[in-house]
């Protein structure tokens, strides 16, 4: 086992997370409904919306710009609309919820919408699509976030980075699951780097003058690129307007920093839509024809370098399935962040019983 990395049995690292966050006053279910879902994270291989964020939730926790226990409510507001208000508290509750009452809205006319306003980062987009699709549905799961990345032509942090995902239930074959931020790169990828003292690539960022860096540390400082130059721009715009603008959520900036701002809630805006994918054919035409998809693409000449060809989330299907065997890697610095909130809230920190496995 390397000496800077612990492979964590995910159930154990579950329960850790759900004891941290129950400790910290939410309620023994949702507590475990953030726990699961920051080890998903992981799990999936997006280490930096997994439990490393742990300690940045619990302070904002801790100085009361999120509710531990909020009171989370539904309103109809059309045939197949509605608004969930997340009551300010942990936007992983808030973004479910609106899913589940999508579900429910496309059960009932084939298509359902629910907007939220008042809640705060909910953590990794899969989660949602993946929700809606255990339950057979098609979905989409957009939000928006704290200022990361410019508009075209400006050098200030403006949009946010405001992740997309989709999800298409097929067959027997992989499903389509995408969650993609409008950054080149994830903005919690480079927290980590920073956090690690690792440089970044180049054409990522910019410093807090407007240039170029590859110090991650300035990187998280400055501001974030968006992917494809304005198309990325302009896609961040929409998940602001659609998110923040419509729902009644903050907008154009006025989303709080998740890391440095403690003034005041966030109030970030979230759009579940759910579609049932019956609509137009039999349900099981629909899966046949995603399947024949699939190996359509899959059977596509491959480029150089490339030994197969993947749907959008197969690799990260692929990692779940390797970590569940080999364990959660988690860095030192991380498993000692994880310790010092065990010590302040006198609970049990991650154990050596909890690293049974060795590095894959």
């Amino acid at each position: 086992m390397s000496t800077n990395i612990a492979y964590v049995d995910p159930d154990a690292l579950i329960d850790y997370a759900a004891a941290i966050f129950e400790k910290s006053g939410l309620r023994a279910e949702d507590a475990k409904v953030v726990g699961e879902d920051l080890v998903i994270a992981n799990l999936r291989g997006l280490d930096s919306h997994g439990v490393s964020r742990i300690p940045m939730y619990l302070e904002r926790l801790r100085k009361g710009v999120v509710k531990a226990q909020p009171d989370i409510t539904f309103e109809k507001k059309a045939g197949a609309v509605g608004l969930v208000d997340g009551g300010d508290g942990m936007g992983f509750l808030a973004a479910h919820r609106a899913m589940d009452e999508a579900i429910t809205l496309a059960d009932e006319s084939g298509i359902g919408m629910v907007g939220v306003r008042r809640s705060t980062h909910y953590g990794m987009g899969a989660l949602y699509v993946l929700q809606a699709m255990r339950r057979g549905y098609i979905s989409f799961a957009w939000t928006n976030s704290s200022p990361a990345i410019p508009v075209h032509g400006g050098r200030t942090t403006f949009l946010g980075a405001a992740p997309f995902a989709a999800g298409i239930p097929g067959g027997s074959e992989a499903p389509y699951v995408l969650d993609m931020a409008m950054t080149v790169i994830a903005r919690g990828k480079i927290r980590l780097a920073a956090q690690h003292g690792l440089p970044i690539a180049e054409g990522l960022a910019l410093d807090g003058d407007g240039a170029p860096t590859t110090d991650a540390k300035k990187a998280f400082e400055g501001v974030c690129l968006p992917f494809g130059g304005v198309k990325g721009s302009a896609l961040s715009m929409l998940m602001d307007l659609m998110c923040g603008a419509l729902t009644g959520a903050n907008y154009g900036g006025q989303v709080k920093s998740l890391y440095f701002d403690h003034s005041e809630p966030q109030n970030v805006g979230h759009m579940m839509i759910a579609i049932r994918p019956n609509l137009f054919m039999p349900g099981d035409d629909f899966a046949a024809r995603m399947d024949d998809f699939v190996q359509r693409a899959k059977a596509c000449p491959k480029a150089q370098n490339f030994d197969e060809i993947l749907m959008p989330g197969e690799p990260e299907e692929r990692t779940t399935s390797k970590r569940s065997i080999s364990g959660v890697p988690i860095t030192a610095h991380v498993l000692a962040e994880l310790k010092h909130e065990s010590d302040q809230l006198g609970i049990r920190a991650i154990k050596a019983s909890d690293m049974p496995f060795a590095a894959a």
